[in-house]
């Protein structure tokens, strides 16, 4: 009988490829938002309880209500909540140098949009700054409409 066992060298594979494979339509509240970032502007939406969710949701994630579409403006501006270094930018990640992903409160909204922020060093980075965005040379209705957010006082 002969032996099949493998040899160490050769090892054991299974090629698998995991995907994700569909298309979300944006409906109106999102088509709308996506709409104000080629536009340069920033939209968010007020829930009936009046705070300012960005970016926009059709519902109310604290009460489920429909947030009825009341759409507000908001930002540029914001705040930076949390933040985390990305040191080492891997090819899908926006910029390709060293960069912070944060969660940023615009002036106007009560919650935090995740986007990425653009300091040029780590020891430039700190909660609480002040960011405004570096809007993308030509705009077309996506996220990466804000090529990200920079300090203020270099903007």
């Amino acid at each position: 009988m002969a032996d099949t066992t493998p040899s160490d060298d050769e090892g054991l594979s299974a090629p698998h490829v995991l995907e994700y494979a569909y298309k979300r339509s944006l409906g109106p509240v999102l088509g709308r938002f996506f709409t104000g970032l080629r536009d340069g502007k920033i939209e968010g939406i007020r829930t009936r309880a009046g705070r300012v969710l960005v970016p926009p949701s059709e519902y109310d994630p604290e009460s489920g209500e429909s947030t009825d579409e009341d759409f507000v403006e908001v930002g540029p501006s914001g705040t930076v909540k949390t933040w985390a270094w990305v040191r080492e930018p891997r090819k899908t990640h926006p910029l390709d140098h060293p960069f912070a992903f944060a969660l940023i409160e615009l002036d106007g909204a009560d919650t935090a949009l995740m986007h990425v922020v653009d300091t040029g060093s780590e020891a430039a980075m700190s909660t609480g700054m002040r960011v405004s965005p570096r809007w993308a040379a030509e705009p077309v209705g996506c996220i990466q409409d804000i090529a990200a957010f920079i300090p203020e006082d270099s903007a």
